[in-house]
């Protein structure tokens, strides 16, 4: 594998800091772009060498900083820019706007001016592409832009068009479309709704990998879904119990009585600062279908996702191992 200089946005994130050790294992010169106020423990020490010759050097600023933004990428080779402000409710929703739309034309507007960067892997969303109610999508679907369920859901939409249009400009950027990246911090006593409609489940280290294949093989301007399997909730919560020898739910919350509670937390979070767990637009993505092929990640990047029972099977007894589940 070929050394190169990459930056990391959203470095300190759940997949940023993932993408970069991996990166930093494979013997790449990473810069990870952080906040002075980010949690820094998923991350690599910043050290000058790895098992395969890896450095890590912290680079302080954000994404809506285009100064710092640009330092971030002087002498860069690749950008992975995995920055985003992933949240279903803000009680402040144009901050999805200035973090998911204006990081992204801060980072393309960097590629100009630095002069060295060769290739910019985008990490995008599932929900740029828009539901799938009653069929099975690929990278060839575009958001309608008819409805939005979420706020974030709309900016990374606009976000998706922007990208496209700076592929078509010849930039060399490539959009992924990572699905639900499996991770669990709670318990419901029962199904949500019927529990049938299916989504788009990935397993963190398959989406890092679909990443760094990507800088490798991925064609500039081409689209990877970087999902993995379809399933319900009723099959998450299924596979669930069977791996953490619990009981399975029996029986299922209507989607009304969720969506009260989801407007019960929002006025209860407009009071005390804290963002609720559950919120209405969160139902809204709920009354969806949002399934997709990876066929192409398959084909074209020798993507391999975990099955839901493979990925679950790892992600539990590593979440109860942090305590941050209990079963």
């Amino acid at each position: 594998m070929k050394k190169r200089v990459v930056l990391v946005t959203g470095a300190s994130g759940y997949l940023g800091g993932r993408l970069c050790r991996e990166l930093f294992n494979g013997g790449h010169h990473v810069k990870a772009f952080v906040r002075r106020t980010s949690d820094l423990s998923s991350l690599p020490p910043p050290t000058d060498g790895g098992t395969r010759g890896g450095t890590l050097e912290l680079v302080f600023g954000d994404v809506t900083d285009y100064q710092s933004l640009l330092h971030a990428c002087s002498g860069c080779h690749v950008i992975f820019h995995a920055a985003a402000l992933v949240e279903p409710w803000l009680p402040d929703p144009s901050r999805f706007l200035s973090v998911n739309v204006g990081g992204l034309k801060n980072v393309l507007q960097a590629y100009k001016e630095t002069g060295t960067i060769e290739k910019i892997v985008y990490t995008s969303s599932f929900f740029a592409l828009g539901p799938t109610d009653g069929y099975l999508a690929n990278e060839t679907q575009t958001h309608s832009g008819k409805f939005f369920c979420t706020e974030y859901e709309k900016s990374k939409a606009v976000a998706d068009k922007v990208a496209l249009d700076a592929a078509s400009e010849g930039m060399p950027i490539l959009p992924v479309y990572p699905g639900i990246i499996e991770r669990f911090n709670g318990r419901l006593p029962g199904y949500i709704g019927q529990a049938n409609d299916r989504f788009s489940f990935s397993h963190v280290d398959d989406v890092v990998d679909g990443h760094i294949t990507a800088m490798d093989k991925g064609k500039p301007g081409e689209r990877y879904l970087l999902t993995g399997e379809n399933a319900s909730f009723r099959d998450v919560f299924d596979i669930a119990a069977m791996i953490t020898q619990t009981k399975r739910p029996s029986f299922g919350i209507p989607l009304l009585v969720i969506e009260a509670y989801g407007w019960i937390s929002v006025l209860f979070s407009k009071l005390t600062g804290k963002l609720p767990l559950i919120s209405p637009p969160t139902v809204c993505v709920l009354r969806h279908q949002w399934a997709y092929s990876c066929d192409k990640a398959k084909a074209e990047l020798d993507y391999h996702p975990r099955s839901l029972k493979e990925g679950l099977s790892e992600v539990l007894p590593w979440l109860k191992s942090l305590g941050l589940i209990k079963y």
